[in-house]
């Protein structure tokens, strides 16, 4: 575990990134993937959203470890 006081290295802010990104990716393709198959988009609606507010929370949290 850091300190407080310690700044996170260039390396952690990185895998920080690229975990949020490939994650971002990932469910964003799977959102696509249900709204233009069998349940249409209109019955795809409630899970991009609960999509889109994960990521605000991914994306949240990830500033907050790279800016302490």
């Amino acid at each position: 575990m850091q300190n407080n006081s310690e700044k996170k290295s260039i390396g952690e802010k990185f895998s920080i990134l690229c975990g949020a990104i490939l994650f971002t990716i990932f469910v964003i393709g799977l959102a696509w993937s249900i709204s233009t198959g069998m349940a249409g988009f209109w019955r795809g609606l409630p899970f991009w959203i609960i999509v889109i507010f994960c990521l605000g929370l991914l994306f949240y949290d990830c500033y907050e470890e790279m800016t302490k």
